[in-house]
């Protein structure tokens, strides 16, 4: 049985190795060599599952049992696992639902607000295929983010630091560490203005209350892994219900928009360039990163049969968190085009902006309803983008520091720009710039690492699915590229 991932002609080899076998010589192959040589065989035969270990970016097994929340997940996912289940379908796929929706709030976090809302703005629904092209890719790379987490154990940080000399860890570590920066920063001030739009307050003041929340969705991490992918996953339905709501209360064109989705098409070279700033920003380095920490060591599998079914559960949560995603980006722009767009105000661009017009044009409850789910977006990815960096840090240097630590530090520069009066659109913006230069750092080792059988075994990439990643990669790092030397080229200008 082939990956679910794979495209059709996919077939593992039949004396590949496990897929759950770490490769040799490193520490997690050593830990299992040690295992083997104290544990007895089980009686039927099957391998000693190495998931009471617990991953060195992950939580073990045992321990999770003694959190009532995970020990019940725990158990059910056990039994779908080793054919056991029983009940409704929905009942059996829930415990391995989670994962992706965490990851998902990167792709609709105050950075994505902007640049949907401009192109809506000003070209309608022209470009609303691009959103759509976008989330398919994100769909793909997010995927075999997961893969890497089940099939090795370890996260994407940990392989690297695993398998690349030191001086490119290293490396690999300031990027990744100023990128999550940078991105944290976007998403704070996100919710600081979401609080500020909703409820009148000055921006300093919102900028406390999101360090507050922020701290509280974090803490819940105490209690398992369980309730916090519930806030998470409810902040995301927060979001999806607003603009829901925003779409319906716009009255937007069903027909114009399946033509725009049907017809592929551009209207002059100002909206390739807000094509390619859409694609550009689809991939989120700290997510790629963040999404293989969040499988290795969630659900043990004792045997490769268990681990593919396991990631095939995975692709499940992926395409509907993403998919959801892909939505809440559609109904961005297709609020903006039936709102604006439709009635002239071609001019919005900004998020306060866009916050001011809906008023007069959609009555309150629309203005409201925006400024909802632009503070559930920043609150979620606020705390989701500490999380990735905390697993950035462990998985290079072996080295861990308190997550309230983490949110002081990279509350401080949100709340110099605050005090600054620095323009919070222009600053998320400029975070997506920050951003690309992190993309080749997360993307290219995804994809050289899942394509090798000895550290991947069963779920390992088939070569066509590897040629299509490597074509999708080269696609966004080149428009990433591109947006960079514009940003630059204007700036100098």
């Amino acid at each position: 049985m082939g990956s679910p991932l794979n495209l059709p002609g996919e077939a593992p080899s039949p004396t590949a190795p496990r897929a759950d076998a770490s490769p040799p010589g490193s520490r997690a192959a050593d830990l299992a060599g040690e295992r083997a040589a104290v544990s007895p065989a089980p009686p039927d035969g099957s391998a000693c599952a190495p998931a009471a270990e617990a991953p060195e970016g992950g939580i073990s097994a045992d321990a999770l049992g003694e959190r009532p929340a995970d020990a019940a997940l725990l158990r059910s996912a056990r039994e779908v696992l080793a054919g056991r289940a029983r009940g409704p379908w929905f009942a059996r796929l829930l415990p391995f639902l989670g994962p992706a929706f965490v990851a998902s709030v990167a792709y609709m976090d105050p950075g994505n607000y902007a640049t949907n809302i401009q192109a809506g703005a000003t070209y309608g629904y022209t470009l609303l295929w691009v959103v759509f092209a976008s989330n398919l890719m994100a769909m793909l790379i997010q995927a075999l983010s997961a893969k890497l987490g089940i099939a090795t154990g370890r996260n994407l940080a940990e392989v690297c630091r695993d398998r690349f000399p030191r001086p490119v860890v290293w490396m690999m570590w300031v990027v990744s560490e100023i990128v999550a920066m940078a991105t944290d920063l976007a998403e704070f001030l996100g919710a600081a203005l979401g609080f500020h739009l909703l409820f009148g307050m000055p921006l300093l003041l919102g900028g406390l209350l999101t360090g507050v929340a922020t701290f509280l969705i974090l803490g819940l991490q105490r209690y398992g892994f369980r309730p916090f992918e519930a806030v998470i996953t409810a902040l995301v339905g927060v979001i999806g219900v607003a603009y829901l709501a925003e779409t319906v209360l716009g009255g937007a064109n069903w027909g114009e928009m399946a033509y725009a989705v049907a017809r592929p098409s551009f209207v002059d070279t100002e909206s390739v360039l807000l094509a390619v700033g859409i694609l550009g920003a689809t991939v989120m380095p700290h997510v790629i990163f963040l999404h293989s920490a969040l499988v290795q060591g969630r659900i043990p599998t004792p045997t490769a049969a268990q681990a593919r079914r396991l990631f095939r559960l995975e692709v499940v949560d992926v395409v509907l968190a993403m998919g959801l995603a892909g939505l809440i980006n559609a109904a961005m722009l297709v609020m903006a085009a039936a709102t604006f767009h439709a009635t002239g105000r071609a001019d919005v661009a900004s998020i306060e902006e866009a916050h001011q017009t809906l008023a007069p044009l959609l009555g309150e409850l629309s203005s409201t309803l925006f400024a909802i789910s632009l503070l559930a977006s920043g609150l979620s990815s606020s705390a989701v983008g500490t999380m990735a960096g905390q697993v950035v840090m462990q998985g290079f240097l072996r080295r861990r520091i308190p997550l309230w630590l983490r949110r002081l530090v990279t509350m401080a520069p949100a709340l110099v720009a605050i005090a600054l009066a620095v323009d919070p659109t222009r600053t998320l913006i400029l975070s997506q710039v920050v951003l690309s230069f992190g993309i080749p750092f997360a993307l290219i080792p995804l994809i050289l690492f899942t394509s090798r059988r000895d550290l991947m075994g069963d779920l390992v990439n088939h070569r066509l699915t590897t040629l299509v990643t490597w074509l999708v990669a080269a696609l966004i790092i080149a428009l990433n590229g591109y947006l960079l030397w514009q940003t630059f080229a204007e700036g100098l200008g």
